[in-house]
């Protein structure tokens, strides 16, 4: 580092500054000091840097399941955003246990990370008192909410709703809902059911219970054995919005082993907008959740705190970020096109 900065020209410390990327440097110091750092081939040493700083390196995700493609998905995003600001990722899945949550957050493995990003599942509002720790924490999901840890949040509600609209501008009357949890109110399945019904709502539409098909579960054959109750009551839909593209896989699967077509006879609508949702036959048409910004901001909003910042995203010293992340509709041939 030395060498650098005789080569630059510049302190010790402002090479120092430039390394670890803080803002207060002038673009053109920036410029000089990283020619330096090009031309001498100067490397970084992160272990004396992190044992200098108290520090492993090293972030943890939790996430309920790494089989499902929405938090595969998520945990490639995370790993790819931390890998940028210089940390490593140990992704740990509680496989749908409560206690493997609690033990995730209250273990004997806290040493081993500087912080965590958490997707809980079995949790609720209920186990706020849970989120407790010592160490930076950035909650993701909608199974809790808070004002005492930084949170970022999707457009669960908001989501499904445009998902259940355009189905009935498209033509659909008897829209089913498949996967919704019954009595959740505070959840992706609770969120994505109460925008569902807002939809109908503001479309004059009757809601109609017949077409509420639950799934404990959101994989592939839950998907299946939903949609089969629905094709087998009295009430046939010409339209499905599945709560995520696992079910809607399932559904669609049901669908055309019952000889019937997609979207001719069905409309069928996702939500996750899962990287092989574009090469099922026909292409699924998905909520995409932004799934790109929510693994952004909790590494950023992670790393400030880990560095000790406390004015983090501009919401104010001392105070939690909440965030939540746009979503989008992603139409394909699983849905008719708009009347």
């Amino acid at each position: 580092m030395r060498e650098v900065a005789q080569a630059a020209g510049v302190s010790v410390k402002t090479v120092s500054n430039v390394v670890n990327d803080y803002e207060h440097v002038s673009e053109a110091t920036r410029r000089k000091v990283n020619t330096a750092i090009e031309k001498l081939g100067y490397v970084v040493n992160v272990s004396a840097r992190n044992l200098r700083l108290g520090q492993t390196g090293v972030i943890s995700l939790v996430i309920p399941d790494l089989q499902l493609p929405y938090f595969a998905q998520l945990s490639s995003l995370v790993i790819g955003e931390a890998k940028k600001l210089g940390l490593h990722v140990i992704v740990e899945p509680t496989l749908y246990s409560r206690e493997g949550e609690i033990d995730a957050l209250h273990g004997s493995r806290q040493n081993l990370f500087d912080g965590v990003i958490f997707s809980p599942l079995e949790l609720g509002q209920e186990d706020v008192d849970q989120l407790k720790v010592d160490y930076p924490l950035v909650l993701i999901g909608e199974r809790i909410f808070t004002n005492t840890v930084d949170h970022v949040a999707t457009e669960n509600v908001e989501g499904a709703k445009r998902a259940t609209s355009y189905l009935i501008q498209s033509g659909c009357r008897r829209v089913a809902v498949l996967g919704v949890h019954p009595g959740e109110k505070v959840g992706s399945a609770g969120l994505r059911f109460q925008g569902y019904r807002e939809a109908l709502e503001e479309n004059g539409i009757e809601f109609d219970e017949r077409l509420v098909a639950p799934a404990g579960m959101w994989h592939r054959v839950d998907g299946v054995n939903a949609m089969n109750e629905l094709l087998d009551g009295d009430a046939r839909p010409d339209g499905v919005v599945a709560l995520n593209d696992m079910l809607a896989s399932g559904a669609m699967h049901a669908i055309q082993m019952r000889g019937l077509k997609v979207p001719d006879d069905i409309s069928v609508i996702g939500f996750d907008n899962s990287d092989d949702s574009q090469y099922l036959s026909p292409p699924l048409s998905s909520i995409a959740p932004g799934l790109e910004a929510v693994a952004r901001l909790s590494v950023r909003v992670l790393r400030d705190r880990i560095d000790g910042k406390t004015d983090v995203l501009g919401v104010g010293p001392g105070r939690h970020v909440f965030r939540k992340v746009s979503s989008a509709l992603v139409v394909r041939g699983s849905t008719k096109p708009l009347e």
